[in-house]
Parts: structure tokens; C-alpha cells; sequence
């Protein structure tokens, strides 16, 4: 099936679990993956085995923690792929609150 081929996909927090298991489901169905996360070596495992597959895949450094690397990977997706057309926005970090009331840096 490649009912996504032509899409570009970002998945963040792709180097392991859910984020993983979606990166590798999007690749399978055709899309070309944006793997992103802190962890550079793991992400380039998940794009050795999509690519080992037939698919398209490239690693990029991600902490969400961080307004300047999000910038930062943002802008290099784009540059790389053109567009994202899928974002599975699975990185995350914890803070206790109400989004609502977080301040930008939180």
C-alpha cells in the first residue's frame, strides 16, 4: 500500500515506542519520513530499517524542550523534504499545570 507516497511525514520522538512504531507505519504506506529526537544514534537505526525496506527516511536533531532546536529542526526539514504535509507530534516532555497557564518557556 502506498497511499502516502509524495507526503512528507515529521514524527518526533521517532527513535523509540509509539514514535517509532509510527515512523515506521508512515513509511510503510509510502511517506517520506522526518525522524526526529535527542537521541541522533537511535534515529539513524529507524532510518537504516525503513530505508532496508524501501522506504525514505532521514534523522534529525530535536529537543522540544528547547524553542531554538525546534526552530532549528523545523527549518531543516523543510530544506531537506520542501514541505511536511504529516506531523505526529509524539515528543513530549512533563510539566505539571495547566497548558492553559504555562508561560512560552514551559
Amino acid at each position: 500500500m502506498n497511499g502516502l507516497s509524495g507526503r512528507i511525514a515529521l514524527v518526533t520522538g521517532a527513535s523509540q515506542g509509539i514514535g517509532r512504531a509510527c515512523a515506521l507505519e508512515l513509511a510503510r504506506n509510502g511517506a517520506t519520513v522526518a525522524l526526529a529526537a535527542r537521541s541522533l544514534d537511535k534515529l539513524e537505526s529507524v532510518a537504516a530499517e525503513i530505508t532496508a525496506s524501501g522506504g525514505t527516511a532521514k534523522a534529525f536533531a530535536l529537543d522540544v524542550a528547547s524553542e531554538d532546536s525546534i526552530k532549528a529542526c523545523a527549518k531543516a526539514v523543510v530544506a531537506e523534504f520542501g514541505a511536511v504535509h504529516i506531523l505526529v507530534n509524539n515528543a513530549g516532555i512533563t510539566k505539571d499545570g495547566l497548558m492553559l497557564r504555562m508561560k512560552r518557556q514551559d
